[in-house]
């Protein structure tokens, strides 16, 4: 299954590499040279569908924990202060997602969207210190019934131009449910109140929708 927002690039990129090789079939008659470039089409274009594949997941539905927004992995645990919503101190856990990741982002929790807004900026590699606050990025927060308010936060990279959002303010939301996407790499990074039992370890790796990063 491929998510939504690959429709159109899929489209363009398969009517595109069609024509290369029909114009090649026609116009050449090495047909080493045919093989060759059919293969990287093949190549380019899985390339391309893999990274916009929505598989199907599943976990039962709970507001007793917080499951991972994205698949990825654990680059950050600690207690930062959040300035743009709460401007109090919170715990950032931080998911680093590469080229090669899921890259459909999931609501951790159910509840109703609170806040929800976009922000344009830089294209810091997502790794970078400042990146969750000078980088373009969506802010969304949950009101949810056990945890209250949790914010999570959808950050472009270096490479990643596009962040789809599709959180609104009022919506009452679903946990595990699409929230959006985020195009060609990037980090989520989720602000649980202080107390919160975190049940992810630096470097662990998670899927989106399952993994279970705070557990009451």
């Amino acid at each position: 299954m491929f998510h939504k927002e690959g429709t159109k690039i899929l489209t363009i990129a398969f009517l595109l590499l069609l024509g290369i090789n029909l114009f090649t079939n026609y116009y050449f008659t090495n047909t080493s040279i045919i093989y060759i470039i059919f293969g990287v089409s093949l190549i380019l274009f899985f390339l391309i569908a893999q990274f916009f594949r929505n598989p199907s997941r599943g976990i039962d539905e709970s507001d007793d924990y917080v499951v991972s927004p994205v698949d990825g992995k654990i680059v950050a645990i600690e207690e930062v202060e959040e300035n743009e919503y709460f401007k109090d101190k919170r715990i950032q856990v931080s998911i680093f997602m590469s080229p090669i990741n899921v890259h459909v982002t999931r609501y951790p929790l159910s509840g109703t969207i609170s806040y929800s807004k976009y922000h344009p900026g830089k294209f810091l590699v997502a790794w970078h210190p400042k990146s969750s606050e000078e980088n373009e990025r969506t802010t969304v927060v949950i009101n949810s019934k056990n945890y209250g308010e949790v914010l999570y936060r959808q950050i472009a990279g270096a490479v990643a131009k596009r962040i789809v959002n599709y959180a609104a303010e009022g919506q009452n939301v679903k946990q595990g449910n699409d929230s959006g996407f985020i195009k060609f790499g990037s980090r989520v990074d989720v602000f649980l109140p202080l107390g919160s039992k975190i049940e992810v370890k630096l470097n662990q790796k998670t899927r989106g929708g399952e993994t279970i990063i705070s557990k009451i």
